[in-house]
């Protein structure tokens, strides 16, 4: 089946953007939500398309939407993560998911790195210097200044 105008869009975006651009795969799925574009990259480029705190990415779908606007339809775009890594959240959930995961491991903090920061040092018992308390008779100067600094802002007509 022939890639339609939408498919090949993001295709032609994306394949300028990434170092591997033979490794671009575009779904393609349509529901009664609209079109789904579910986009799968090499691993080393998820972070090119994606771009700083998803700049990229967004701007991609914000390409799509203007697209979407002119064709009548209503598009999504899924970056596909295919690099066999599973987040925490979904480990801690699906045991199975450890086990056939060898690719990725998060590193573990070495015992003596653990050992110091678990260790509890002694206590600082340095005396604390708390501030002098000031006359009353300043604080009163203070609150009278404020109140016609304030008196003079109310003159202003903003």
């Amino acid at each position: 089946m022939a890639a339609t105008i939408d498919q090949q869009f993001v295709e032609y975006i994306v394949k300028t953007l990434v170092n591997s651009p033979d490794k671009v795969k575009i779904d393609r799925t349509v529901d009664e939500k609209g079109v789904l574009l579910s986009l799968e990259v090499d691993p080393e480029d998820v972070g090119r398309v994606i771009g700083r705190r998803g700049a990229t990415a967004q701007s991609i779908r914000t390409l799509l939407r203007a697209l979407g606007t002119k064709n009548d339809a209503r598009y999504n775009l899924k970056i596909v993560n295919n690099d066999g890594y599973v987040p925490k959240e979904r480990r801690e959930e699906e045991p199975s998911a450890t086990a056939a995961d060898d690719s990725f491991t998060e590193p573990e903090a070495a015992p003596e790195e653990v050992a110091e920061t678990t260790e509890t040092t002694e206590e600082v018992t340095e005396p604390v210097e708390t501030p002098a308390e000031e006359p009353v008779e300043k604080s009163d100067e203070l609150a009278e200044k404020t109140r016609s600094d304030l008196a003079d802002l109310d003159d202003l007509d903003i």
